[in-house]
């Protein structure tokens, strides 16, 4: 339930249009619906703005079902389960309509309406290696209703492919850099833009990369400015603060 339907529905009651017991069980389940195995978080919608995310690892397919399922009922907005694998796509897809699957993310989207594109999010890579995760954050800023454009195969390796590209760094209101090996890319992009920059690690490298934990350390000791970080290969966290940070800037907070 997002703030809209909410409003309507009180102003139904308010109206006589629709009975306070019929309002009582539309309202039954907030702030959550127990499942015994997962409480679903109905109120998220209208606490942030967005509805609850399914992480798909570590779950039964048929608990990932259970929870799309009740996420979908009555849902006004997008629903998205990540970190899921093409089985679990197809099971959710024999039982809720509009389903799409982005097998390069992981992503599972339960389309619900086109949404207006706001702001303007960039997304690097430094690699080809990196589009995974890179995609992961595009898609998730994507389906929360960003405008997003991508930049890809941009690493230090080759600066002068990043350079070329300078008016589309300055354009972006937001922008997230997707880098493994040393990590680099993101403190470059850093030092030339005045925007928010945030930095996601990748697992990709060699030995002494160590799973991403160099990145990571070395996007943390950036020494340009207004540069943020978010935890190893998680695509989504960066796409759902970008989102967060283009709506201030479309709102003109």
């Amino acid at each position: 339930m997002n703030e809209k339907s909410l409003r309507d529905l009180l102003i139904g009651i308010k109206h006589n249009e629709i009975s306070v017991d019929a309002g009582l069980d539309k309202l039954k389940d907030l702030p959550f619906e127990d499942l015994g195995f997962a409480k679903i978080d109905h109120h998220r919608q209208l606490r942030q703005g967005f509805p609850e995310v399914i992480y798909s690892a570590g779950k039964t397919t048929q608990q990932i079902v259970t929870i799309a399922e009740k996420l979908a009922e009555g849902a006004e907005n997008n629903i998205l389960a990540t970190r899921a694998n093409y089985d679990v796509y197809e099971a959710i897809a024999a039982r809720i309509p509009d389903v799409e699957y982005y097998d390069l993310a992981r992503l599972i989207v339960i389309r619900r309406g086109e949404q207006a594109k706001r702001g303007h999010i960039l997304v690097l890579s430094a690699g080809t290696s990196d589009l995974p995760v890179a995609e992961e954050a595009a898609i998730t800023a994507e389906v929360m209703g960003n405008r997003v454009e991508r930049l890809y195969d941009t690493g230090v390796a080759g600066i002068h492919r990043l350079l070329s590209q300078k008016d589309k760094l300055f354009a972006a209101r937001v922008l997230i850099v997707v880098a493994g090996m040393e990590g680099a890319l993101a403190s470059v992009v850093g030092g030339l833009v005045d925007k928010p920059v945030i930095a996601v690690p990748t697992s990709v490298g060699y030995g002494a990369s160590f799973g991403g934990l160099a990145a990571l350390l070395a996007m943390l000791n950036s020494c340009a400015s207004g540069v943020s970080v978010v935890n190893i290969d998680n695509g989504f966290g960066a796409g759902y603060q970008a989102s967060l940070i283009n709506k201030l800037g479309e709102d003109g907070a």
